[in-house]
């Protein structure tokens, strides 16, 4: 099936690109093919700063049109470096209009998704000189962290018991399974 509406490509701040162009045209028709009822998609792809020839930050705004409903993704860059690369903001934005369609399909077919306790333990032991420490999960399990994964707090003024949240990264480091992001759960607490 195709869109009802040609599909929509502005540049704003920035000169137009034959290779961005066909991104975002190959990005359309997998969001095109992944949910068939789409009947238009605008995007458009804007320089922050026209005057930066370096450095600079693309927005993406993605409108996605579906029988009912407008979805709209605004992916403000922010501080985000990794959107100083147009193919970086352009993924960033997709993914995020893939999720939000995916939502969007599973509320029209009555399957609300149930949030997931995010995983989660507390501060057991920590080694403040060499700066890594462990983190005890509810079954009993260890998980290692390093201080350069911890997010948005300290790790000097860390203490053992506080509770935590974290990501396991891939792969195990020599001291066992790994979290590659910490964060402090602080005052709200997860029910389990």
């Amino acid at each position: 099936m195709t869109m009802e509406t040609p599909l929509e490509i502005t540049f704003r701040n920035l000169d137009h690109s034959d290779a961005v162009e066909a991104k975002v045209r190959e990005k359309a028709v997998k969001l095109e093919k992944a949910f068939d009822r789409i009947t238009s998609c605008r995007v458009m792809i804007e320089a922050l700063n026209r005057q930066h020839t370096k450095g600079n930050l693309f927005h993406v705004h993605i409108e996605v049109g579906v029988p009912g409903r407008q979805v709209v993704v605004d992916r403000n860059s922010g501080k985000n470096h990794a959107h100083e690369d147009v193919y970086v903001a352009l993924r960033d934005a997709f993914n995020a209009a893939r999720r939000r369609l995916e939502d969007h399909s599973r509320k029209r077919a009555g399957r609300v998704k149930t949030h997931e306790v995010p995983p989660h333990g507390k501060v057991a032991r920590l080694n403040g000189f060499e700066g890594y420490g462990f983190i005890v999960t509810p079954d009993g399990g260890e998980i290692y962290f390093h201080r350069n994964s911890l997010v948005d707090a300290d790790f000097d003024k860390l203490e053992e018991g506080q509770e935590v949240r974290y990501v396991i990264a891939e792969g195990e480091s020599d001291k066992g399974p790994q979290a590659s992001t910490v964060k402090l759960i602080g005052k709200h607490h997860l029910a389990t």
